[in-house]
């Protein structure tokens, strides 16, 4: 079945007391052979009821999820679902099945689109969930048929350029929140960290999670869509088969080449890095057995190529080549061993005979025209500066929900980091599992890693940068005219600062003799992201326009008075023994307004005894010198 627009299906999810969370309904069918009441799912979308129907749901009588799937059938890109949860009291339905026999009845109604349009999709899928509900008889699936026709109908068209894309994610609320935290957030995903965000319920959750991601330029719009690309969890027994046959990295791996990505310019000046690299080796490439076919048809994206893993990094590359391997490297496992050996051997001569890195495309300064030059593959469209950073490639997630089914993925050979979120505590407990830990409740970051902590300490020009955001945000608060649309201290106001800070440290980068400048994002900061492969691959690129870019720090400048007052406010709110000492601060000065009330309504009533004494005497006194006269 082709597909009439971005919404790819409309999915019920529901909650069986014997079976637990389990589809009900989904239109178009997840399996096209099936029907649409089919409970049976794709084995890459094999967590997506727990996802739909997130942990501790019962607790709440709604709730809203934003959640990724993997892409299937080979398809490159990331699948973005959005969930609105409810339940209802069984006895209040006009036809209840015999399956119920809970008193409260919980289902999720759950959008999955191929454009990241969480927002927007959350506000009307909230109508229609809250009108599915109404209805009181779940049979009455006409409405979700309506939904299907109707989003795709008018979202065919929707552009990712607009303001629309960060509907509902507000910059403003995290920086009320967060502080000049925000800022170590934002460090944090730039080196590439294993992050975990928790709270309860689902959608501040997410909504925290996906704000400080819109920070990021065009992360949002084209950053995510190779973000979920890990393999679901088999059985015990599969998972003891797969590791026996899993070639070592010193064997052949495979890597999967998007022939279907055009090479040439997007729309609004964008470039589209593909993996174009390896379409003119000679040779053929077999197709392996997994994605020859989807849904019945030859995925135009499915070529399967091997080459062999070097041994050690190229010294003529920024980077080493086994960072411009496809995500799909260790998901190899339908070819026998001999075979492989066999297979790799043949290709692995054809692809390691071209020493020149990949091919991707540049615009050509003031002509329109695409010009080829050698560069790492991101496989994003990027604009003109090479945003969105490819942070969320190569094995590094984005989930913006993990169910617990999920948990193995944090621990996960094939995942390199992850930006994550969770609302199941045992998740936050295993701390070894990550590298930070977000605590939005308490707008706590908890960095495990003493030489992370150093890393991300801010420097005196950062801690100026996040004052001038709180400020701007705070000063505006109480105008209830103009909260959050104004343009300095709004949401876009936000998001321009940041971009504005990303910039000026790419190109403070490319600039010769410039320690001083790097110093003022942090010396030992950006000697980490140079460490990372957004930074290679960003890097191996040339982005003509960040010659235009002012390339000093925003807010550089000699050090002040009011410089050592945020150093010192910013550690007391952020080192264990200024919490410390702010509490003991905050405890003692409580005792001595205690005291001192206690010693005031003391005072104060022995001096409004003898002020009363005085007057009283006055009175008197004045009283007889009128009789003395008369």
């Amino acid at each position: 079945m082709e597909t009439r627009g971005p919404v790819l299906h409309i999915v019920v999810v529901g909650f069986h007391h014997k079976k637990g969370c389990q589809v009900e309904f989904s239109y178009p069918p997840l399996k096209p052979a099936e029907g649409h009441d089919s409970q049976s799912l794709p084995e890459e979308w094999k967590y997506l009821p727990f996802l739909a129907l997130p942990d501790g749901a019962h607790n709440y009588q709604e709730d809203t999820v934003f959640f990724h799937l993997p892409p299937r059938c080979g398809d490159r890109t990331t699948v973005y679902g959005v969930s609105c949860y409810r339940q209802i009291e069984a006895k209040a339905l006009k036809v209840r099945q015999a399956d119920i026999t809970r008193e409260t009845v919980q289902k999720s109604v759950c959008v999955l689109s191929q454009l990241p349009l969480y927002g927007l999709l959350q506000a009307k899928l909230q109508l229609i969930t809250h009108a599915y509900f109404e209805e009181k008889d779940f049979s009455q699936i006409s409405i979700l048929k309506e939904l299907y026709d109707h989003m795709n109908s008018s979202l065919g068209n929707t552009s990712l350029e607009g303001s629309q894309v960060y509907l509902g994610l507000s910059p403003r609320d995290l920086v009320l929140h967060f502080r000049h935290k925000v800022l170590i957030l934002f460090k944090l995903i730039l080196l590439e960290k294993k992050v975990l965000f928790y709270i309860s319920p689902v959608n501040r959750l997410v909504g925290a999670l996906m704000t400080v991601l819109s920070l990021f330029p065009g992360m949002i719009e084209h950053g995510l869509t190779d973000c979920s690309h890990y393999r679901p969890r088999k059985s015990i027994s599969e998972d003891a088969g797969l590791q026996e046959n899993t070639p070592h990295l010193d064997d052949s791996v495979s890597t999967a080449d998007t022939s279907d990505t055009t090479l040439g310019m997007g729309k609004g000046g964008r470039k589209v890095a593909g993996d174009h690299s390896l379409d003119t080796q000679k040779g053929s490439v077999p197709f392996s057995p997994s994605e020859k076919t989807c849904n019945g048809a030859q995925s135009s994206n499915s070529a399967v190529q091997r080459l062999k893993v070097p041994s050690r990094a190229s010294p003529a590359s920024s980077e080493s080549d086994w960072e411009t391997l496809d995500p799909s490297i260790l998901e190899e496992s339908n070819l026998k061993e001999g075979e492989r050996e066999n297979t790799a051997s043949e290709q692995a001569e054809n692809l390691l005979s071209a020493e020149s890195l990949p091919i991707t495309v540049q615009p050509q300064a003031n002509t329109g025209h695409a010009v080829l030059v050698p560069g790492l593959i991101s496989g994003l469209e990027e604009d003109q500066y090479g945003m969105p950073l490819a942070i969320f490639t190569k094995g590094y997630l984005c989930l913006p929900y993990m169910a617990l089914q999920q948990h193995h993925l944090l621990s996960d050979v094939a995942v390199r980091g992850f930006v994550a979120g969770a609302t199941n505590i045992l998740f936050r407990q295993q701390k070894h599992l990550s590298d930070a830990i977000v605590e939005i409740e308490d707008a706590h970051v908890q960095i495990h890693d003493p030489e992370l902590r150093k890393i991300l300490n801010p420097t005196t020009a950062d801690l100026r940068f996040a004052d001038y955001l709180v400020k701007h945000v705070t000063e505006n608060r109480d105008d209830v005219f103009l909260d959050g649309t104004g343009w300095e201290g709004g949401d876009e106001w936000i998001r321009a600062q940041f971009s504005a800070y990303l910039h000026a440290l790419l190109a403070a980068v490319l600039q010769p003799d410039n320690e001083k400048t790097l110093s003022d994002f942090g010396t030992v900061f950006v000697a980490a992201w140079k460490n990372t492969h957004n930074y290679r691959v960003w890097n191996s690129n040339k982005h003509p326009a960040l010659a235009e870019v002012n390339s000093s720090h925003p807010f550089q400048g000699q050090y002040s008075v009011s410089d050592v007052k945020l150093r010192l406010s910013h550690s007391v709110q952020n080192s264990e023994r200024g919490k410390k000492i702010g509490n003991v601060m905050v405890s003692t000065s409580r005792n001595v307004v205690q005291t001192g009330k206690a010693v005031g309504q003391s005072v104060g009533g022995a001096f409004t005894s003898a002020k009363s004494a005085v007057s009283s005497w006055f009175s008197t006194f004045t009283q007889s010198t009128q009789n003395l006269g008369d």
